[in-house]
């Protein structure tokens, strides 16, 4: 009997999973400079994210509210623990801290004027506070970094509340960078710093070591403002539950978690892609601490880190969060990785820069370069004036209107008088991953995976 011979797959084309182009680039570079990639933006790896929960609207066995007669609201309060002036928020949706140094002064007035006309918050960010943006700021939160560069006790005076930053999501453990291609002289005059020299921020903070020390911080900080204004304590998400915890022991009246697809102007690539935990597991581990310690409504949390749409917060929200704050998103509103930049108004081509820094609209993450083609995370004077204050507040305020529409619209759906009154049991998952993380059943049934049937 003849046989015929076996046929073999080709594998002359098949790419390898382990060593895959991606892969092979990164290893030819490292071999090639003997450096590692940094990089602005944030995760670009698939994760686990507010896509895999999906909601339960109201049919028989609950009743929606009618959009067009029924208020739903969105009063957000915060540091109502200790604070004698908590900050009140007309939506529970803020404006993260993002650094004069890493955003233009343009941008950050920009920030304020749309924060304004939707009554919310923006934040300074590390490297201090500039007079534009206090000015245009209503409500403005002042952040005290590791680096304490910038830091003034007379403009903590002026904020409406304080964030004390242990971590940020895109990079828990390791402190901020600032290149010196954008330490112009008024960033290194804010900063003490010498023009054009690399900035790097310290991990952590040279005056404290652990929760004790930070409880001590905390009572200064209320002390130099008279117990004004709340305190928020940030923290990236790793050990979630614990460092929560430790915050509120500490004193904070606000604990902010920030999951792994935050963003950043400028860090390690391995930071991005490998540090962290996502927001979705995040929330659940926060909520459950703040519950686990009776705090739950007395301390208020906000949750940032990958929030895109009013879906994304009304998720946060029914999760357990009271607020969010949204970085990425903003700068996209503004313009960020466009193919356009808004230049008094006009519309003018950006592609012949991004074609420069080797990118093109939608793939750009070079916040770190200075060299931004539509004027958002730079300090170049000619870049800077590609946006102008009153056209990005105009698009942020839209952007901003429209994730507040969608939450309520949402949250009546679900029976909803109050945004506030969304609920674990509104949501179901659709993965098995994301009904572990989240805690909240699989659609379709009962379980949550890890905690029985």
């Amino acid at each position: 009997m003849e046989t015929k011979p076996v046929q073999f797959k080709n594998l002359s084309r098949e790419e390898s999973y382990g060593y895959d182009r991606k892969t092979l680039d990164y290893i030819r570079n490292a071999a090639a400079h003997g450096l590692y990639e940094i990089r602005g933006m944030g995760a670009k790896r698939k994760l686990p994210n507010f896509d895999d929960l999906v909601f339960l609207g109201a049919s028989m066995s609950r009743y929606p509210l009618e959009g067009y007669r029924e208020k739903c609201i969105t009063k957000t309060l915060l540091g109502t623990r200790f604070a004698k002036k908590p900050i009140e928020l007309d939506i529970p949706i803020t404006v993260a801290g993002m650094s004069f140094g890493a955003l233009s002064a343009n941008v950050k007035e920009a920030l304020g004027l749309a924060a304004t006309e939707m009554g919310t918050s923006t934040t300074t960010g590390d490297g201090g506070m500039t007079p534009e943006e206090r000015r245009s700021s209503k409500i403005l939160v002042y952040q005290c970094l590791p680096s304490r560069y910038g830091f003034n006790p007379d403009d903590v005076r002026k904020a409406d509340a304080i964030e004390v930053v242990i971590g940020q999501g895109a990079k828990p453990g390791g402190g901020g960078m600032l290149l010196g291609q954008k330490v112009n002289p008024r960033v290194a005059k804010m900063r003490t710093l010498p023009e054009g020299v690399d900035q790097r921020s310290a991990c952590r903070h040279p005056d404290w070591t652990g929760p004790d020390d930070l409880a001590i911080k905390i009572q200064e900080l209320r002390e130099i403002t008279d117990w004004e204004k709340p305190i928020y304590v940030k923290v990236g998400a790793t050990r979630t539950f614990n460092d929560v915890k430790l915050a509120v022991h500490s004193g904070a009246d606000v604990v902010v978690v920030d999951g792994m697809q935050g963003g950043t102007a400028a860090t390690q690539t391995c930071f991005i892609e490998h540090v962290g935990i996502p927001t979705l597991a995040a929330v659940r581990q926060a909520v459950d601490a703040l519950e686990d310690l009776d705090m739950k409504g007395k301390v208020q949390l906000i949750v940032s880190g990958g929030i895109r749409t009013g879906a994304d917060v009304a998720k946060a929200l029914a999760m357990g969060a009271d607020a969010v704050a949204i970085g990425q998103g903003v700068l996209v509103a503004l313009g960020c990785n466009g193919e356009t930049y808004f230049q008094n108004g006009g519309h003018h081509d950006a592609i012949a820069d991004y074609n420069a820094l080797g990118t093109s609209p939608g793939f750009c993450h070079h916040c770190h370069t200075g060299k931004c083609p539509v004027g958002i995370t730079t300090q170049d004077a000619i870049l800077e004036q590609r946006l102008s204050p009153a056209v990005g507040a105009k698009h942020l305020k839209n952007y901003l209107k429209t994730l507040n529409m969608e939450l309520t619209t949402i949250a009546r759906a679900c029976g909803k008088q109050n945004v506030h009154h969304l609920e674990p049991e509104d949501l179901v998952a659709l993965t098995i991953e994301a009904a572990a993380m989240a805690g909240v059943p699989l659609a379709g049934t009962n379980w949550i995976p890890g905690r029985g049937f």
